[in-house]
């Protein structure tokens, strides 16, 4: 995840513009748009370690101890975000 996904997440929750006041970039969320921003951004990374164990299974062959460990991880992140 990087700046410009960050304020892609910040924009799509409705927070303001970014502002420049004095040397320092701010934005201004009210407290539901920050809860829903956090959502966004752990729902992100959740997605993100999710994909790294699903292409670690694929280089393990079917069948194998560590393709169901690296399956069942990948089932396992994204259950927690149900």
């Amino acid at each position: 995840m990087n700046r410009d996904d960050i304020i892609r997440m910040a924009r799509e929750v409705g927070a303001g513009e970014p502002s420049l006041h004095g040397r320092i970039d701010y934005v201004v969320m009210t407290y539901n748009e920050l809860e829903r921003f956090a959502a966004l951004v752990a729902a992100a990374e959740r997605e993100a370690c999710a994909k790294v164990c699903e292409i670690e299974a694929q280089e393990y062959g079917t069948d194998t101890n560590e393709w169901y460990v690296a399956r069942a991880c990948a089932v396992l992140i994204h259950s927690r975000g149900k």
